[in-house]
């Protein structure tokens, strides 16, 4: 699965280990947070992160 990184703060999404502490498990895709979810690093949305190659 592909990582994403969040433009303001370099904080990385691994859908290997999802987010606990945001109640996101382990395993789900960076296309499946929907929109309420937000960067656990800097409080800002989806929209600003970027895929990492």
């Amino acid at each position: 699965m592909k990582k994403y990184e969040c433009r303001a703060c370099g904080w990385v999404y691994d859908p290997a280990l999802g987010d606990p502490d945001g109640g996101i498990p382990p395993g789900t895709p960076f296309e499946e947070l929907g929109s309420t979810w937000v960067c656990p690093g800097c409080g800002l949305g989806v929209e600003y992160f970027d895929e990492i190659k």
